[in-house]
């Protein structure tokens, strides 16, 4: 048994400034092949657990290029064009070498390149194209992604993760290998099916209703013989694709009338639960004046979490407005130690860093990427701390920040990185030498990727959306290219389709 594997993933915001090409590849993960680290990351743990298969079952693995940039805009043209050329160069190779039984990809769902709608189609096609029809292809995918025709027909099986947020993402790859093994060995014949919604919305497992339905979909897994994965696409509201939207999907073993009768059942789960997964979301100011109550009362940390200027979903990340908001509202008669992780700033660092810890100095920071993200800072700082290369962990994944400063002013310590990232662990703080435990209030910016480690050292954790870098309400973004007939962009786009399954 022969089975290749690679990848090419990120996020892509079709609304953000920041195009991504090779550098940003390279600047979060870019392995050439047997180069990948042992230490799955979100969107190659397939691989990994291929290596740790191969060795125990005593197959040919052939890796090829894995690569990963962090969210951001458009992925420019030549870069993706190179990327894909890479791999396809690596698959032929490997089958004219001896004929390959099986491709798995570490893929996204959500990348979108100038000139290209859908680069992971792409890629499968021409893959296909190049491995023939009786090669089984499977992937991995984030739900935050976009269910396309192509990449339905042009792969055997799909496996997303069902939690959000993703703590899944090892047991997904293992799925995904899992299924490809037995479909090669003849043990299983996987039929695929999926259901369009036709809605988008956000569902976070870390809340009811959306943890039954992922509880749900665990259960018939292991109840139901027959169905071998239950995924649902949840869509990715930034991404201006002609396929966004929530879609199922359901893989049963040789029947694919019972797949299609549970991509069906789910689907119709999830339209009964829109809009009922997201917290209340508030403002800057209503936030940070919550924040500030709770704070007076609370033994443990106060979490303030930007949801939309948040990196993960493809933006800056280096808005000011909940940092204007805790200077101004800060109360002068009580010492609080509030600190801020993370805005970035590259240039700032790089004044930090020549100007060296232990410097006191005048420097304007954040908000520099795009409007309705506050004003510039200004402001007289202290440079406590300095980190050439910071991480933090999301499972057992070391998320790059780049070279980072922590620098203080007027009672508050603020984190400044030069690789934007989302805040997914409290050790983003620790690695720069604050024990969040000790802080009275943290701001961080994530959607809900935050939760299952910040849920852990938190008292009271506030959702605020601050400023609008992130397109997070479909009835008022302008979209070009995306469907239109979508809840809740109208009321009810179910009236003729709600019972008809989608092939």
């Amino acid at each position: 048994m022969r089975i290749f594997v690679a990848g090419i993933a990120t996020e892509t915001n079709s609304f953000s400034p920041i195009f991504i090409g090779v550098d940003d590849f390279k600047a979060s993960l870019y392995a050439k092949p047997n180069q990948h680290p042992d230490t799955p990351t979100l969107c190659t743990a397939a691989l990994v657990d291929l290596r740790k298969r191969a060795k125990s079952e005593n197959f040919t693995l052939i890796e090829g290029t894995t690569c990963w940039a962090d969210p951001g805009g458009l992925i420019a043209k030549d870069c993706f064009e190179q990327l894909r050329d890479e791999i396809l160069l690596q698959v032929t190779q490997a089958h004219k070498t001896a004929p390959l039984d099986g491709v798995i990809l570490c893929l996204h769902g959500a990348m979108m390149a100038q000139g290209y709608d859908d680069p992971e189609g792409n890629l499968l096609q021409n893959i296909r194209e190049i491995v023939g029809d009786d090669v089984i292809i499977g992937a991995s995918l984030d739900p935050h992604s976009h269910l396309t025709d192509l990449r339905f027909e042009q792969a055997d099986i799909l496996c997303a993760f069902k939690e959000f947020p993703h703590t899944d993402f090892v047991k997904t790859g293992e799925k995904v290998v899992d299924l490809v093994i037995r479909t090669i060995r003849g043990e299983i014949k996987p039929q695929m099916a999926m259901f369009d919604c036709k809605m988008i919305d956000v569902f976070p497992s870390s809340r009811q209703p959306m943890r039954q339905f992922v509880d749900d979909m665990l259960a018939t897994e292991a109840q139901e013989e027959e169905i071998l994965s239950l995924s649902l696409i949840h869509g990715f509201m930034a991404g201006d694709s002609p396929w966004l939207g929530t879609k199922m999907i359901a893989i049963c073993d040789g029947n694919r009338d019972k797949a299609q009768e549970f991509a069906q059942q789910f689907g119709q789960k999830i339209i009964n639960i829109r809009g009922q997964s997201m917290p209340q979301i508030l403002q800057t100011d209503p936030a940070v004046k919550q924040a500030f109550v709770k704070a007076t009362t609370s033994q443990k940390p106060v979490v303030i979490t930007d949801v939309w200027d948040n990196p993960g979903g493809g933006v800056a990340g280096d808005g000011t407005l909940i940092l204007q908001a805790l200077l101004e509202q800060k109360p002068q008669n009580k010492v609080m130690r509030i600190a801020v992780g993370t805005i970035w700033d590259p240039m700032a660092v790089k004044h930090c860093f020549t100007a060296g810890e232990g410097a006191v100095i005048p420097l304007r920071f954040g908000a520099k990427s795009a409007p309705n993200t506050g004003d510039p800072m200004d402001k007289i700082v202290l440079v406590k701390k300095l980190h050439k290369a910071a991480t933090q962990s999301f499972g057992s994944y070391q998320v790059p920040m780049g070279a980072s400063v922590v620098i203080e002013f007027e009672s508050i310590e603020v984190i400044l990185n030069s690789t934007r990232a989302q805040a997914f662990e409290p050790d983003l703080f620790n690695v720069m030498g604050i024990d969040p435990s000790q802080c009275d209030i943290l701001a961080i910016k994530s959607t809900n990727h935050f939760y299952a480690g910040f849920e852990k050292i938190a008292e009271h954790i506030i959702y605020c959306e601050a400023g609008n870098p992130y397109p997070n309400d479909p009835k008022t973004t302008v979209y070009q290219k995306a469907p239109k007939n979508l809840w809740p962009i109208i009321d009810n786009p179910w009236h003729a389709t709600q019972n008809k399954p989608n092939n």
